[in-house]
């Protein structure tokens, strides 16, 4: 086959993305993409998984730079993103799980946003808004976290 260029990958990877996301929720969308010429084969004609490539570890390229925060909340959240997500930056238009986000890390998050903003948000919030411009102002509306309870001695 002809070789490859960046920018042919680049198109392939968005146009798979583009079709599974037609079928697919945010987020159950891979977090990878990876183009290969043909399947690595075993002796009996299966799929060798042992001999496919690993994904890329760094986010699905794009056209642009990550939009960057714009108010405390947005940075605040972004760094969340970037800490549990193993990435340097997040910008405000990325999705969590278009980044390698999944079920178990939103809960994680969410504990981190009630902990470090002391903000109570549903997991499912995350899943409904998975990008931080999209998050941010839910937020602003969202319940505070109670306080914690404390134990009460009966009166004798």
């Amino acid at each position: 086959s002809a070789p490859r260029t960046a920018a042919d990958e680049h198109r392939v990877r968005a146009a798979v993305r583009r079709r599974v996301a037609a079928f697919l929720p945010d987020f159950m969308m891979p977090s990878a993409v990876v183009v290969l010429d043909r399947l690595p084969l075993g002796p009996h004609g299966k799929t060798d998984r042992a001999a496919l490539p690993a994904p890329p570890t760094a986010r699905p390229d794009g056209p642009t730079a990550p939009r960057r925060p714009r108010t405390d909340r947005e940075k605040a959240l972004c760094a969340m993103y970037a800490e549990l997500l193993g990435l340097d930056e997040v910008g405000t238009d990325e999705s969590f799980f278009d980044l390698g986000g999944h079920s178990l890390l939103a809960t994680r998050l969410v504990s981190r946003i009630r902990a470090d903003l002391g903000i109570d948000v549903p997991v499912g919030t995350l899943f409904d808004a998975p990008r931080v411009a999209d998050l941010a102002p839910r937020l602003d509306g969202a319940r505070t976290s109670r306080p914690p309870l404390r134990r009460m001695r009966p009166t004798e």
